[in-house]
């Protein structure tokens, strides 16, 4: 697969930075703004307030109203979207090649100028409290939240995005305005645009727009604390239910550790799909899961590596002490030549797959900046983990999988994992 254009980069004079990569043969383009400031700089009272503010963008802003935002692109056969993660408030639009400026202006209208009203936030208060309590229904959403308030302890990555129902129904609207004020300016966002769009074309819209014209803003950018997780522990938290739901996780690399990719390989064999060791051992051999699998995130100054299954609440133990004994082989001997290299061509499927459509074209442009590596043709990173050692996918086991490093939460009836 080869890329002929790349990603071409930009900084505004008010400190926007702008990528975007021209995918040929296409007639979309995916568009999106990432704010660098998120749940990772939240004191603790104000827990939730980065995602409640992604929220009341949408109920209004100076020239538009609530519906007037739904049907702007939604009209066009486009969409509109927004979510908040660790590091980064985003904000995306997809659209036909010929409706860039309007979605460009839909978004800069949503990130600069929303109205911030307090009878909005009573309303979109209930909305966040319902989103809250539906976590609270789904077992296996709520053990991650659990899981990752277990692993970090007191540091902002253990936080819940969403925050609790005490910290949102403290927020007010001064919070969200002093927020937008110290955080949705200029230099402390990033557009990214992948599709049929060039960058001269993506600049003409946002200078179009508006983007160009907000003031670039004096605050500094938002500093996180420096991450420190717990030290490993077991915890079960007692719940009604017809499945013990169990997550294992330990901290890894951060995004632009050279690493990553073996942890990603390494991670891949141990629970990456049917054919991975968890699989064939949890489910297939032994019947006490319908799905077990790994995970792993990366963000700027750490990651995370876990694994996660559901099983009766009566095998849970058993599941639990399979997962550490496939983790305890691979830490202590590593993988197969034969593993190494089916891992291997899995992985670079994976991610040439993933990189078919201009959405996640649109991602991965905005990582580049987002966390600081030069963008590579995809070429280059295959060429990277075909080059993975052996030795190297053994050496990231034996740091991250050995169990008694593993931090386990357990959510659901009787003892757990214990």
């Amino acid at each position: 697969m080869t890329e002929p254009t790349g990603v071409q980069r930009t900084v505004l004079g008010n400190g926007l930075t702008v990528v975007s990569e021209f995918m040929p043969g296409v007639r979309s383009v995916s568009i999106g703004a990432w704010v660098r400031i998120a749940s990772v700089h939240e004191p603790r009272p104000l827990m939730g307030v980065s995602h409640l503010l992604e929220h009341m963008v949408f109920k209004g802003t100076r020239r538009r109203s609530a519906k007037d935002i739904a049907m702007s692109l939604e009209n066009l056969g486009g969409s509109l979207d927004a979510y908040t993660s660790r590091e980064h408030t985003a904000f995306q639009a997809r659209v036909l090649d010929e409706h860039l400026v309007q979605a460009a202006d839909v978004l800069g209208d949503l990130i600069f100028s929303p109205a911030l009203r307090e009878s909005d936030l009573q309303l979109e208060r209930k909305v966040v409290l319902e989103e809250i309590a539906m976590v609270d229904d789904t077992p296996d959403d709520l053990v991650f939240e659990l899981h990752n308030e277990l692993l970090w302890g007191e540091h902002p990555y253990g936080y819940s995005i969403l925050g609790t129902r005490d910290t949102v129904a403290s927020l007010g609207v001064a919070d969200l305005r002093a927020l937008h004020g110290r955080g949705y300016q200029p230099r402390h966002i990033v557009v990214a645009a992948a599709g049929n769009v060039e960058h001269e074309r993506l600049l003409e819209a946002l200078r179009l727009t508006g983007w160009e014209d907000v003031a670039r803003g004096d605050d500094d950018p938002a500093v996180p604390p420096a991450p420190v997780a717990a030290p490993p522990g077991v915890r079960h938290v007692e719940r009604d239910g017809a499945q013990t739901q169990i997550v294992f996780g330990v901290p890894t690399v951060r995004y632009g550790d050279p690493r990553r990719y073996a942890v990603s390989l390494a991670s891949t064999l141990l629970g990456g799909g049917m054919s991975s060791r968890l699989f064939q051992r949890v489910r297939e051999e032994m019947g006490l899961a319908y799905s077990v699998s790994s995970f792993h995130s990366y963000h700027t100054d750490s990651g995370t590596h876990g694994v996660y299954l559901a099983t009766s609440p009566e095998t849970a133990k058993l599941a639990t002490d399979a997962v550490h004994e496939e983790m305890r082989a691979v830490a202590e001997q590593g993988f197969t030549a034969e593993e190494v290299a089916a891992g291997r061509g899995q992985l670079k499927g994976q991610i040439t797959l993933s990189l078919e459509s201009s959405s996640s074209r649109m991602y991965r442009a905005a990582a580049t900046e987002l966390y600081g590596e030069p963008y590579r043709p995809i070429d280059d990173v295959l060429s990277q983990i075909g080059a993975i050692r052996d030795e190297e996918v053994a050496a990231m086991a034996a740091a991250y999988f050995v169990p008694e490093l593993q931090t386990v939460l357990s959510l659901g009836p009787g003892p757990g994992t214990a």
